[in-house]
């Protein structure tokens, strides 16, 4: 074999070896899994967002604040995007971001959350619009806005609910009337979204770390809507210690792992309670069994208690 000949096999296997390892590379990119996660600069977003990035996905971590935007885009495998979800035009600049990347949407965490406290016939309505107009309107927006890329992907979509979407007690009525109507959303959701073999969850997390709490008494103090002459001024002291210490609450690292199950299983649940403690698990499905037998009592087709437990039996094999 000549040596001119030599060097031209040498340079055409060296061609071809550089066109397969850049191919390995753009196949390997597009192989990333990629999800967009709402509220991602503090508490459980925060926390999904990192759990996310550190296994290998690609997180468009949605943000309001430039000093956020900022240091999320300083973590591996994170990418900022400017998203408020109540801001109808920073949800579609937000979808035409990610659609121009050219990756696709693999996933969509609804995370984004605020909580209004206090009571029920005293706190002004603004403040229920506001809460419902984040919690509630916030997912369905950003849903709507997104589904298309998910259809796509066949890929899955959660939503951040609370074990207050089941309990609902004193002061905590507007909260639990937004994480209720979570319950529906994610119920509907998945009926509807069977068709094009995507996935819907919601997550259901008790007390974990997070800035929620920080958030309502300062707003709670801005606004005043609570005050010393509230004919339930004695919670009120409570309430703000309470939830004003939120964030020394545990690490919100199991609400991510449940998260990246619902996201990346081949098996994921429809709700994931995530609590972190026994107490809260019992309360939780305590007040579930509750409804249940509230609805059953005294009805013209109540069940028996042995025809309940058969119902359960056949609930629990079909999960």
């Amino acid at each position: 074999m000549s040596n001119s000949f030599q060097v031209i096999i040498f340079l055409f296997l060296s061609v071809f070896s550089c066109v397969g390892f850049a191919g390995n590379n753009e196949s390997q990119k597009t192989k990333q899994k990629t999800v967009l996660v709402t509220g991602a600069s503090s508490g459980i977003g925060l926390k999904i967002t990192q759990v996310l990035s550190k296994n290998g996905y690609l997180v468009y971590a949605g943000a309001r604040r430039d000093s956020d935007l900022k240091r999320l885009d300083a973590m591996d495998n994170v990418e900022s995007v400017r998203l408020d979800v109540t801001d109808q035009a920073q949800i579609d600049a937000a979808v035409k971001k990610i659609a121009g990347k050219g990756r696709g949407l693999d996933a969509l965490v609804n995370n984004a959350g605020i909580a209004v406290i206090g009571p029920l016939i005293e706190v002004p309505v603004e403040e229920l619009d506001w809460q419902l107009n984040v919690n509630v309107l916030g997912p369905y927006r950003v849903t709507q806005a997104f589904a298309p890329m998910i259809i796509e992907s066949k890929g899955r979509i959660t939503t951040t609910g609370s074990i207050s979407g089941i309990l609902s007690g004193s002061m905590f009525g507007q909260y639990s009337m937004s994480k209720h109507a979570i319950e529906a959303f994610t119920d509907s959701l998945a009926t509807e979204m069977e068709r094009f073999d995507v996935q819907v969850s919601v997550i259901e997390p008790g007390n974990y770390a997070s800035k929620i709490g920080e958030s309502f008494v300062k707003r709670l103090e801005k606004k005043g809507y609570w005050g010393e002459d509230s004919a339930y001024a004695n919670e009120l002291a409570g309430m703000k210690a309470g939830m004003g210490n939120a964030s020394q609450s545990k690490d919100p690292q199991e609400v991510a792992e449940a998260v990246m199950h619902a996201l990346f299983s081949d098996k994921p649940k429809r709700r994931y309670l995530v609590v972190p403690n026994a107490s809260q698990a019992y309360f939780t499905l305590g007040q579930a069994m509750t409804e249940l037998l509230q609805l059953n009592q005294d009805q013209p087709y109540s069940f028996t208690r042995d025809q309940l437990i058969e119902m359960m039996d056949a609930q629990m094999k079909s999960l």
